[in-house]
């Protein structure tokens, strides 16, 4: 039978994994202290900026549990529920969740570039839906946002047109073209993780929604839809995981 690993042993090599996952994905120099590394990853990792508090102790602690730089002299037990912890982050940094595999993603319906603003706003209120991918000739050309068509509408009036020319002579091409509704979306690959998806929204306080398919391109066939509202569910994905 198989012997039991100390608290100690399980804490460094929960930590080693945590050290080892940030360096390789982050492209860090091996001389790159822990706490450095920790620092500098925030900006570009969700899991850590969620747990900077704790990696940065738990450097600390790995510091204080072993002898100088020799891992296999350990020197002090760290509690279980500490041990616990690191491995979840160690579980979470290097083999996190992939958002496909959540109930997070939900199914898409799309809608041709040339129909009229009118057809769009009839379909959200038939689908619930909010965010409708909008294709032209295979490729995506953006995302029709229930509250981005009442802005555009909204200045369309106030600059003195017709709201029945809005809603049924201007297509959603139109629409989803304007600079200020390009930003709102992004594209990703069914590999994308949980982390990434936090990650994105994050980064981009304007993102509206993430639209996934197969390889990330736009010119492929999306397999299903990720959408701000979903960031609570994800972040409990991550404390449940």
């Amino acid at each position: 039978m198989e012997e039991q690993k100390s608290n100690a042993r399980r804490f460094i090599e929960a930590y080693n994994k945590i050290d080892y996952a940030l360096r390789v994905q982050h492209n860090f120099k091996r001389s790159l202290s822990f706490s450095d590394m920790i620092r500098k990853a925030v900006i570009q990792n969700h899991i850590v900026r969620k747990y900077e508090d704790d990696l940065i102790d738990f450097g600390r602690l790995r510091n204080a549990i072993i002898h100088k730089s020799n891992d296999k002299f350990l020197i002090a037990e760290p509690h279980t529920d500490v041990t616990e912890k690191i491995e979840k982050i160690a579980k979470l940094v290097s083999t996190p969740p992939k958002v496909i595999e959540t109930n997070c993603v939900h199914d898409v319906f799309t809608v041709s570039y040339d129909v009229t603003v009118q057809n769009v706003i009839e379909i959200m209120a038939q689908t619930t839906y909010s965010n409708i991918p909008v294709f032209k000739d295979g490729v995506l050309i953006g995302v029709a946002n229930g509250q981005k068509i009442i802005d555009a509408f909204g200045e369309f009036m106030l600059a003195g047109g017709d709201a029945i020319d809005f809603l049924q002579h201007k297509s959603i091409e139109e629409i989803v073209a304007l600079p200020s509704v390009t930003k709102y979306f992004e594209v990703a690959s069914i590999d994308v993780t949980v982390e990434d998806v936090m990650n994105m929204f994050f980064t981009n306080r304007k993102l509206l929604c993430i639209i996934l398919t197969k390889y990330g391109k736009m010119g492929e066939t999306p397999v299903g839809i990720i959408t701000s509202s979903d960031f609570m569910e994800l972040n409990k994905i991550i404390e449940n995981y």
